[in-house]
């Protein structure tokens, strides 16, 4: 049986627990303490419209290791037509997402609950966009939280060419020079292994997640220009 969260406690199931689907728990709220603690603890929400909140830990995960960002020829070429920024419209990326139709996906996860909870952590200085912008448009970008020293993104969305993989080339050069870790990026998708992130087991993931939780007591985010 899967467990029901308590709303008056923070505290999660071991993710290790999770049924075979990769589900931990489920109920709960998406007060910012409970979010972060979920990240922390290599947990995050993602259910469909009506359902309950429920809580996952896939098995395997899909992480990219910094050092093996794949940047070809063409996308480094491509790269050049957009301006690119951090956290200027924060928002504007998720609503993107939401609203962008998805390949085997009737109807979107990025509800308004889920919209003001990462807000909400936006604010807090927990949750970050890096936006591309096409003629002082934005046409692509993505988002996600930080903890420690690992950036989970959570969706990103592209309306021209190459404009979501050029903001997610731009994250990486810069989480490289911050000195993060790596990027968690949760579910495996043939796009994201395209550029170079990888498939590795809970455990695994989770063992680097607590290591890179003790080296990075404080976040290490930091708004600078792009290049």
């Amino acid at each position: 049986m899967i467990p029901k969260l308590n709303k008056y406690t923070l505290n999660f199931p071991d993710a290790r627990d999770a049924n075979e689907d990769g589900i931990v728990a489920w109920g709960g709220d998406l007060n910012p303490s409970r979010l972060i603690r979920a990240y922390q603890n290599g947990i995050f929400p993602w259910y469909g419209k009506d359902d309950p909140i429920i809580w996952w830990s896939t098995n395997p995960r899909l992480i990219l290791e910094l050092d093996d960002f794949k940047l070809s020829k063409s996308l480094k070429k491509s790269m050049k037509k957009f301006e690119y920024r951090f956290d200027t419209n924060f928002r504007g990326v998720v609503m993107h997402c939401a609203k962008t139709p998805r390949k085997s996906q009737e109807d979107t996860w990025i509800q308004e609950e889920i919209i003001e909870a990462y807000e909400e952590l936006h604010h807090l200085g927990l949750a970050h966009s890096v936006e591309t912008y096409y003629e002082g448009k934005l046409v692509g970008g993505l988002y996600g939280v930080v903890v420690g020293g690992v950036f989970c993104g959570e969706s990103m969305f592209s309306h021209k060419s190459d404009a979501s993989k050029s903001a997610f080339a731009i994250l990486v050069k810069h989480l490289k020079e911050w000195g993060y870790d790596f990027i968690d990026a949760q579910v495996p998708t043939e796009h994201l292994k395209s550029l170079g992130a990888k498939e590795v087991s809970r455990e695994h993931f989770l063992q680097m997640l607590q290591k890179s939780n003790m080296r990075h007591i404080d976040n290490i985010w930091k708004i600078e220009p792009s290049d």
